[in-house]
């Protein structure tokens, strides 16, 4: 059984020698003897020649002559390894019986030598091993540059996926988390810059919650909103409404931006429906605790500008316009339990809502007096969406 490490080391095939040698019949007798064993072989017959063709194709080993004209196999040799694409290939000095040509070609920098006349089978041994280590080594090299190309893939993946989540934190702050996400996903953040929207706006807040406030010791009147927060924050996700502000007991959401949004009037309406139903759990509670507190909504249509507003670190989504001054006074105007809204979003409902008129309002800093409805319920059990 092969050990783990031989599994990283390709099938020793195809070995591809460079032979090099100025006389023809050496060249010759090396073709003849490596050839018919599998190896592939390409013959130079100087030292210059053999420089072009290792920067023209790719070679495992080089069997190289020492006594040659021109340029010898010591220069030929420290030439190929002063080259940093050919450093690390092996070079086999075929050199003369005398010691001092084998000491001379390791100081080039060869690293192995045979000497003439050469035995064949050590001659095979011999490269067959050093291929072995170039293989290896070229292994090595290919896996260094594939885990770099990953280790670079993945740090930008990751500087990616960090900015995706810094940016899914920001618009989540203001918008549901599903609509966020699309944000994110598609990249497209065009929709902060300034503009302008028809929107359908809903503005909630609790009747008696100031004096409740002044009277309540601090930790009770958090935990209040805590829990009024958490009631209405869940529907306005559930409803894809855009979460404008929290302020104390206020909420602004509204409809149809960023995202499109086709029954607006209806979402919002059946959004302050069931905000209503659950405030109603919620005073159950704090009634029994001996806290006397209401809910009550305003709902308006109109076009606003909108975008973001703030400083760089802390910017918010802002809708500025008369439409959210008409949902804040509406708002204020109603009683415990009511849902008051405008002519354009009464307009905007179906059958399956039951509405009343309350005839012409004076809302405070509106101009003129509003014709005003009182949302009653729904008729039938329609879902949403």
């Amino acid at each position: 059984m092969p050990v783990r490490g031989d599994a990283m080391v390709p099938p020793l095939t195809g070995v591809r020698v460079l032979v090099v040698d100025d006389l023809e019949q050496n060249r010759r007798l090396m073709h003849a003897v490596l050839e018919p064993r599998g190896f592939v072989v390409r013959s130079e017959s100087s030292g210059p020649a053999a420089l072009e063709a290792l920067a023209e194709c790719e070679v495992d080993v080089v069997l190289l002559d020492v006594l040659m004209p021109v340029m010898d196999g010591y220069e030929t040799c420290q030439r190929i390894k002063a080259d940093p694409h050919t450093a690390m290939l092996p070079v086999v000095m075929v050199t003369a019986s005398g010691t001092q040509q084998r000491l001379r070609a390791l100081e080039v920098g060869a690293d192995d030598f045979v000497t003439k006349p050469f035995d064949q089978a050590e001659l095979m041994a011999r490269v067959r091993s050093l291929a072995r280590v170039k293989r290896l080594h070229d292994t090595v090299v290919e896996q260094t540059v594939a885990l770099e190309r990953w280790t670079a893939e993945l740090e930008s993946r990751v500087a990616e996926q960090v900015a995706d989540l810094e940016r899914l934190s920001r618009l989540r702050r203001f918008l549901s988390p599903q609509i966020a996400g699309l944000i994110v996903e598609s990249g497209d953040e065009s929709f902060l810059e300034s503009h302008r929207r028809d929107i359908t706006t809903v503005f909630t807040d609790l009747r008696g919650f100031t004096a409740f406030a002044e009277t309540s010791e601090p930790e009770e009147t958090m935990a209040v909103l805590r829990d009024y927060h958490a009631a209405l924050g869940e529907l306005v996700f559930h409803y894809e409404g855009t979460l404008e502000h929290f302020a104390g007991d206020g909420l602004m959401v509204f409809f149809n931006d960023p995202p499109p949004c086709a029954d607006a009037p209806r979402r919002a309406v059946r959004m302050a429906l069931e905000m209503r139903d659950r405030v109603d759990e919620l005073a159950a509670q704090w009634r029994r605790q001996g806290h006397d507190l209401g809910f009550g909504v305003g709902i308006a249509q109109g076009y606003a500008t909108l975008g973001r507003v703030g400083f760089e670190g802390r910017w918010d989504y802002a809708a500025i316009g008369t439409v959210t001054n008409v949902a804040a006074r509406l708002c204020a105007a109603a009683t415990t339990r009511q849902v008051l809204i405008s002519p354009r979003v009464r307009a905007g409902l179906d059958d399956s809502f039951e509405t009343r008129s309350l005839g012409p309002v004076e809302l405070r800093g509106i101009s003129r007096p509003l014709e005003v409805h009182e949302v009653i319920g729904t008729i039938g059990q329609e879902a949403f969406p």
